[in-house]
């Protein structure tokens, strides 16, 4: 995947995380000739985990105090891996010595082993060109990863690309919820403006926008549309009792008003502390708070003013039930009074 990848030409940089380097013995049993010689390989797993690397077989104590008597080879006698072969175990028709049993062979392994979702897993990371698009290298990756990889092999995203997974999984929860593909652009509407803040806050502070920071653009994906849902949900009920789209978002606007600045400014100087920096190990959480701090306080204020112009524009195109009919899609004219020439 690597090398297929570092051909692109636009990713630089390219790395993973996977480094074997690890110095390792396979001890491979030859399990027909074992079990001809009587000996099992629970047995042999046993006497090499007890002389190599050792077991408690019993304790005892002298005056207060308890010590573990630790069965186990001696340093130099488990030094070097042509020890294995002159170790002996019980057959059924004696000792057999391991080396007519096991094969030894050195290979190199991982130092760690990572896991991505409890899963043993592999990350590959680059850079991008300037004039390339995260898409693009996406779906050339998927196009290596399908010719090359195994079928057994499976991939997921991280990064920046799920953050863009995150806003199309948001937008699909918001559809099924609100039974309609309108409302949830007007929702997250409030996505762009909560980044601009978030990474405008950054270069003001001059922060880096690396992995907290990314966590917190995330975060604020469901932050900053709760603004959103407040308004465009009690809009929606409005219109269902009867009431205009400019009435029902004007009303919904108002009423709203209170309780998102009390859980928008809660949430602000909640995450305050982590913004400032204080305690130990603050500089790694700084650019998480400052990035919620200045997507929320900036998402906050525009939201109020945006997400009513735009409802007001897209509601026309969506229904909402009334009395048991629909609500006709368009805007319904002012009815002017019949004395309206003499109130002129």
């Amino acid at each position: 995947m690597i090398g297929e990848a570092s051909k692109l030409g636009y990713l630089i940089n390219v790395d993973t995380d996977l480094r074997l380097n690890k110095p390792q013995l396979d001890i491979n049993i030859d399990r027909e000739r074992a079990s001809g010689l009587g000996a099992s390989v629970a047995e042999i797993g046993g006497t090499l985990e007890t002389l190599l690397g050792g077991r408690v077989v019993t304790n005892f104590k002298r005056g207060t105090k308890q010590y573990d008597v630790i069965l186990q080879m001696k340093p130099a006698a488990r030094s070097k891996p042509g020890v294995i072969d002159g170790i002996y175990i019980r057959g059924t028709g004696g000792l057999v010595q391991l080396a007519n049993v096991v094969k030894v062979q050195e290979t190199l392994a991982p130092k760690e082993l990572n896991h991505y979702n409890r899963i043993r897993s592999a990350a590959i990371t680059a850079n991008l060109l300037p004039g390339k698009t995260i898409g693009v290298a996406l779906d050339d990756l998927d196009r290596i990863a399908q010719e090359k990889l195994p079928p057994t092999v499976k991939r997921e995203y991280a990064g920046q690309s799920l953050f863009l997974l995150a806003v199309v999984f948001i937008y699909l929860v918001l559809s099924a919820q609100f039974e309609s593909f309108i409302h949830p652009l007007t929702i997250l509407l409030s996505v762009p403006l909560a980044v601009f803040g978030a990474l405008l806050t950054l270069f003001i502070f001059g922060q880096s926008l690396n992995i907290y920071s990314q966590i917190g653009l995330i975060m604020l994906i469901g932050l900053v549309t709760k603004n959103s849902i407040l308004i465009v949900e009690f809009s929606n009920q409005l219109r269902a009792q009867g009431q205009t789209i400019a009435e029902a978002v004007i009303q919904a606007a108002t009423i709203r008003l209170r309780p998102i600045l009390m859980t928008s400014f809660a949430t602000i100087f909640g995450v305050l502390p982590i913004a400032i920096g204080l305690g130990a190990g603050a500089e790694s959480r700084r650019p998480l708070g400052l990035a919620v701090v200045g997507g929320l306080f900036f998402s906050t204020f525009l939201t109020l003013v945006l997400v009513p112009v735009v409802y007001t524009l897209l509601a026309r195109f969506g229904r909402v039930e009334l009395a048991g009919l629909e609500e006709r899609t368009e805007l319904r004219p002012v009815e002017e009074p019949a004395h309206a020439e003499e109130l002129v």
